[in-house]
């Protein structure tokens, strides 16, 4: 199974899984319209998170150096709804919060920390993939025990 993020001319992102049988859209976001500078608001509404959980982001270090207007209101650019894709992917693969953060400071320090990044996501893309055979093997069970009450179905509507 293949994961994919494609793009449209209108910044429409779409997260899909590729099979050999199907593919289906697990997500579809437009990006908000405007100048590269999105409101709080806009950038909730996008990403699905509330005006506190990206307050709170910004607090614990997950979203730093968010820009601020003149007036002190929040600005966010395309970079950080990039940064935020990516922190929502993490979300989704169960990464703890305590592990995004740190890999938000390992790319804030540089390229020195390549290394100790890889070994991060590595490190948790094992995690996934052992959580992913759990998932499928679960799965598995519930096909075999549908199947049969199916049977069991077809076979009391025949008699």
């Amino acid at each position: 199974m293949t994961v994919t993020e494609t793009g449209t001319s209108t910044g429409t992102v779409a997260a899909r899984i590729a099979r050999p049988d199907m593919c289906l859209v697990v997500q579809e976001r437009t990006r908000p319209t405007g100048r590269g500078e999105y409101t709080i608001s806009e950038v909730a509404t996008y990403t699905g998170l509330s005006a506190h959980t990206l307050r709170w982001y910004e607090r614990i270090g997950l979203m730093p150096n968010v820009d601020r207007s003149h007036t002190g209101q929040r600005r966010y650019d395309d970079r950080d709804l990039d940064w935020l894709d990516l922190v929502g992917k993490l979300r989704l693969t169960g990464m703890p919060v305590a592990d995004m953060v740190r890999y938000a400071e390992l790319v804030r320090v540089g390229k020195e920390t390549v290394a100790e990044r890889e070994r991060l996501l590595t490190a948790h893309r094992e995690d996934v993939r052992k959580r992913i055979a759990e998932l499928q093997s679960t799965l598995a069970v519930l096909d075999y025990k549908i199947d049969v009450y199916a049977d069991v179905r077809r076979a009391s509507e025949r008699a």
